[in-house]
Formats: structure tokens, sequence, C-alpha cells
């Protein structure tokens, strides 16, 4: 086992909490001039998820870091359709502007993720590992036929989705796919087809070399170089970060990040209360991280706290997902989402929407410090979502809820 080089630098728990909601894009002056575009090659990944409550998931991440920017500004600003297939197959005509590049695609990164299209040769690792495999999730009897058909389709059609490529499923469980939908999934994700638009929360699929720039395509780059990038962007958008943290923001073994992390420009520090080594964004050290912290609710799939022992780690803060917990066993509700402010996360809420009101399910506070940065960020979210009242049933504490209501008001 390799030990690491002693660092150089030592951090208290508070430079690191504070490196890392700089890195993260909450704190400082928000970057409105390059928007949700900026947001997403800053953090390098934004995870998608079905579950929509205030809003998406994708959505609440630009929103957490750039305010109420609209939801369609939002979309828009990640997806760019892709040229049809007779735009494909008519001759350029003079003065005609060029198709427009595609600015994201989706692949699976810490999840199923929205990433920035200079990131696709990195994930090549990724694709060849799942081309050796054979399959990922759903073996199939007659792959080349099914998979042919998907081609044939494409080529002819252009971008598609599923249902237009016949139907999702066979009619049983979730699981249950259709034939065309386990071959354009397995397309997808060995690098064949290329998701870069969602319609109507669909993805939309179109072969890879229509859609991606020529210059990012080709898988060149082999499997080392790719985790070394990855670890370096890790990195950045941590600001500091523990093996552990660093393997899981892209899904790395531990082992990958182990044999990459000399070469990839992040250096050691020792950061106070950390048990692990960690390392830092040289970057991010050579200024003192300060400006104006957020108030705001994150999403629990935000890239600020989908790392739950990171979470705890420098915030103190323990924190899931209770979504898919029996709603008996729910401690802090459906969809509990974490308060960030001062650079803390003071609390957690549970929201819903009925009509034009928010309605707060169950929230928490840690202490009265935290009744008034609840009460913006809730009025600020029900704006957001076009609602003109907020609604409070639960709170833990009967003296905390009654002053959130005062504050509300």
């Amino acid at each position: 086992m390799t030990i690491p080089p002693r660092p150089e630098t030592s951090l208290s728990a508070d430079e690191a909490r504070r490196l890392a909601l700089r890195a993260q894009g909450l704190m400082g002056v928000p970057d409105r001039k390059s928007g949700v575009r900026g947001v997403l090659r800053q953090l390098g990944a934004v995870q998608l998820d079905t579950i929509s409550v205030l809003a998406r998931s994708h959505e609440l991440v630009p929103y957490a870091r750039l305010g109420a920017v609209g939801r369609t500004t939002v979309d828009s600003a990640y997806w760019a359709a892709p040229p049809t297939a007779d735009a494909l197959s008519t001759p350029d005509a003079a003065g005609s502007p060029p198709p427009p590049a595609p600015h994201s695609f989706e692949y699976w990164s810490h999840a199923a993720c929205i990433l920035p299209i200079e990131e696709w040769p990195l994930f090549a690792f990724r694709r060849r590992a799942l081309r050796a495999r054979g399959y990922r999730w759903h073996p199939m009897e007659d792959s080349e036929r099914s998979c042919s058909a998907v081609r044939d389709r494409l080529k002819a059609d252009g971008p598609l989705t599923t249902t237009e490529l016949g139907g999702g499923k066979n009619g049983g469980e979730w699981w249950d796919w259709s034939e065309a939908k386990i071959a354009v999934e397995w397309m997808l994700d060995t690098g064949e087809v290329v998701c870069t638009e969602r319609r109507g929360w669909k993805r939309v699929y179109e072969l890879a070399e229509r859609a991606i720039p020529d210059p990012l395509l080709h898988d060149d780059l082999d499997d080392a170089e790719c985790t070394r990038r990855l670890v370096a962007q890790a990195g950045a958008a941590m600001g500091v970060a523990t093996r552990a943290d660093l393997a899981d923001y892209h899904r790395l073994k531990a082992d990958q990040v182990s044999a990459v992390i000399e070469g990839s420009g992040l250096v050691p520090v020792e950061v106070e209360g950390w048990s692990k080594p960690a390392w830092a964004d040289p970057a991010a050290l050579a200024s003192e991280p300060s400006g104006r912290h957020r108030t705001t609710l994150l999403s629990p799939f935000d890239s600020l706290v989908w790392d739950r022992p990171r979470t705890l780690r420098i915030f103190d803060f323990t924190h899931r997902l209770e979504a898919y917990v029996p709603k008996p066993k729910r401690v802090h509700g459906y969809f509990a989402m974490p308060l960030l402010s001062g650079g803390r996360l003071l609390g957690r809420v549970d929201p819903a929407r009925e009509g034009t009101t928010l309605v707060v399910r169950q929230v928490s506070m840690r202490g009265p410090k935290a009744v008034r940065p609840m009460a913006q960020a809730l009025r600020e979210a029900a704006g957001w979502v076009d609602c003109d009242t907020v609604r409070v049933e639960r709170c833990d504490d009967p003296v905390l809820a009654a002053d959130l209501v005062t504050a509300l008001a």
C-alpha cells in the first residue's frame, strides 16, 4: 500500500467546510452570467431523479445556487434538441445555420446524471467495462438483432423516445422492459447511443456519431487517464476530500482513485477532525474562501449532501432520503430537504404543494436561530413554484413551530 506524502497544509474543520461550500457554488456571489450551464460545469455532474415535489432534483440544484431561475430556463439550458433525421439527410443550404451542439449528455456517474458534454471522453472506461461484461441488467437473447433494429430506426427517423421506438414495457412490473427498451438502454450504456435531450421527462435517444461533436466522440483515453481526470474534476468540485469522497463522486472504486491520485494535481492536506488522509484542489487553497452564504433548501440529491458520511463529517448533520422507506418508519418525511444557511445545515423540511399553497408537512430546526432562515427559504421556494401561501402542518418543537408561523406571517 502506498503511503501518501506528508501533508504540507493543515486545515481547520471550519476552513474545510468553507472550501467545500465555495467549490460547490454555495458561497460567494452567484455567477448568474454563466447560469445553469456554469453550475453544471462547476459541479461536473447533476443527479437526475423521477421524484418531483417542489420540482425535480436537477432543477433544484441550480435553484439552490442561482435563486429563482425559471424552470423552463433550466431545462433549455441543460438540453439541446438534436437535429431531425430530415435535417441530417438534407444537404446544407447556403446560409443555413448548423444544428445546435449539445451542452450536456446523460450517463452513469454518481447515479443517472446530467454531465457536461466535455466529459464524454472521460467515461470511456465505463463504456468499455460494460461492453466487456456483455449486459448490465437485462441479458438479451438476440442482442445483435435487437440492437440492429434500434440502429436502423434511429438512422432512418432521427432522435426517438422509447415510446416512438415501440414502447418501454411489456405490461408487467417496473423492470419488465420491452425488447426495444433493453436494446436502446444497452446501446446507451456502451456509447453507441446517447441522450442529449429529455422530452416530457422521456429520454430522447440518438446515435452518438451524430450527436457528440467529433473531437469528443472517440474513446481515445485509456482507463487510467479517464479516472485521473475524473478524480481531478471531483476534487475541484468538492474543494477538499478524502479518498472515499473522491471515489463516491463519480462512483469509482477506491483502488482506481489510489492508482491515479498522485498524478491528479490534487495536493495532500490534513484536516482537523478527519481521521482519513485528504486531498485538496490547489486552486481552492490559493485564496481564502469568503463571501455571502446562500440561504436555501437543498435537494436530497444535491452534490453537497449526496454523500451521507461526508455530510456528517463536514456539517455534523445526519441526513438520508426516506422516499423509499415505509411511511410508518420515516423520521423526517418523504422528501426531506436540508436547510442551508450561513454555511451550515440548520434543519430540514418535507414539502408538498396543494394548489398555490406550499405545505410544510414536517419540519425540524436546530434551535431558535434556524427559524428566520427557514422562513426565508420557504418563502423563496414558494414564490419560485408560484405558491402564495405557506402552511405549516407539523414541527418537532411546538415553540419553534409557533415562531416559524410568526416569521412566515
